[in-house]
């Protein structure tokens, strides 16, 4: 298994370039299924994510072809509508092929996805989606069996905010005879980037990016060339990377739009922080002061940058609540943490990081893609070395981050244990 081994408190300094963004280019593969023209995907990320979406996609049918950071996908006809727990059980992004599959194809056999042990992330909304557009549904054997003739519009809203589930009504409504509106969705940047790919393969949807879209149905949608979002959290990462080591590093690449809540939060702590059109540019090596937060779904402070901001506060000075409202269990990297040398304490939904506190280096255990990026970013400033176990969860979302943070000239290597 593989390991990243860290030397800590050596100054970054230079470019690093985003890559696609994870959370897009799923669904955006995905929207592949409803068409038997070519997808062709540019700005994918080298994620094990998407080799896992790519082996889904080809168990059905799908010809697929990569080359450097493009991707083309054509479905031109189903082989097998299901898709297998083997195939999915890593990965919660794969419920995003079942509105696909009964839109175009009638049918869809999708066993209950995987991913990160972060909390409850129930399927149930998409579910509700796709009965309310005239779908036959129901769950057994570990499965999620759906069948239809073709899909009706109708007007939905979900009981809270989803973004996959989101992301599947829209595929789903886009083949759906008639007008579907949806309310209460998801506004991630991620969402209107699978609504701008949609538009280009034919589909009528207005409202991507609010709480309200509506999709005027189509009887076929065709091929499509598109160029995937930057990621925002891989972004963001490195933009707490800076503020913890670098003296000056450039974010190339990014939407800064798309992390306006960490850069309002870290300009008030007092980070230095130069924002362009596409690039953020961090000028480090003075002290800032801690700042409490609260996650929220977008436009809000994004939960996936939670754990790498409280790595942040373990070095500002003063005491900040770190607040999680989205996700129940997403506080386990702390134990990890404390092993460091951080004096953090956790209250159900709080956690209380006091700073600053000088972090030694020891061996640490990831349990989660994000909370893999954190301990990665405390053993940037941890004296002495830090070994980062379990780091297959780093892989499914980030695009050779060893690599990136070498390139900075952070001393890093990875290892097989």
């Amino acid at each position: 298994m593989d390991a990243i081994r860290i030397e800590g408190r050596r100054r970054l300094r230079g470019t690093i370039h985003v890559s696609g963004a994870k959370n897009a280019i799923l669904p955006a593969l995905t929207a592949a299924l409803l068409t038997d023209e070519e997808v062709c995907l540019a700005n994918v990320p080298g994620v094990r994510d998407v080799d896992t979406m790519l082996k889904v996609l080809e168990h059905l049918g799908a010809e697929w072809s990569r080359r450097g950071d493009r991707v083309t996908v054509r479905l031109g006809r189903l082989l097998h509508p299901e898709a297998p727990y083997d195939l999915v059980r890593t990965m919660r992004a794969s419920v995003l092929v079942l509105g696909p599959l009964v839109a175009r194809h009638g049918q869809a056999r999708v066993s209950m996805p995987g991913g990160c042990a972060i909390g409850a992330r129930p399927v149930d909304l998409h579910l509700d989606v796709l009965r309310a557009l005239g779908a036959e549904v129901r769950q057994e054997h570990g499965y999620i069996e759906a069948r239809a003739g073709r899909l009706r519009g109708a007007s939905y809203t979900f009981d809270r905010i989803t973004v996959t589930g989101t992301e599947n009504a829209m595929m789903a409504a886009s083949l759906a005879e008639g007008r579907t509106v949806l309310r209460n969705c998801a506004q991630e940047p991620e969402v209107s980037d699978l609504a701008e790919l949609l538009t280009r393969m034919g589909a009528q949807i207005s409202g991507a990016g609010t709480d309200t879209i509506r999709i005027e149905g189509v009887e076929s949608l065709g091929g499509a060339e598109h160029r995937v979002v930057p990621d925002r959290i891989e972004a963001g990462t490195f933009v707490c990377a800076a503020a913890l080591a670098g003296d000056e590093v450039v974010i190339q690449g990014c939407r800064p739009e798309h992390l306006s809540a960490l850069l309002q939060r870290l300009t008030g702590c007092g980070i230095n922080l130069e924002v362009g059109v596409d690039a953020i540019t961090i000028r480090g090596g003075g002290g800032f002061t801690s700042a409490d937060v609260s996650t929220r779904p977008y436009p809000g402070f994004a939960t996936d940058l939670q754990a790498q901001y409280m790595v942040l506060m373990t070095q500002a000075s003063g005491a900040a609540v770190i607040a999680e409202t989205i996700f129940e269990n997403r506080f386990m990297h702390v134990q990890e943490l404390q092993r460091l040398g951080a004096d953090i304490r956790c209250e159900g939904h709080n956690a209380f990081v006091k700073g600053p506190r000088s972090l030694s280096g020891a061996p640490v255990m990831a349990t989660d893609l994000r909370a893999s990026a954190c301990l990665i970013l405390a053993g940037l400033v941890a004296s002495g070395e830090t070994l980062v176990r379990r780091v297959y969860h780093l892989d499914r979302g980030y695009d050779r981050i060893e690599e990136k943070l070498r390139g900075l000239g952070a001393e890093m290597e990875r290892i097989k244990e």
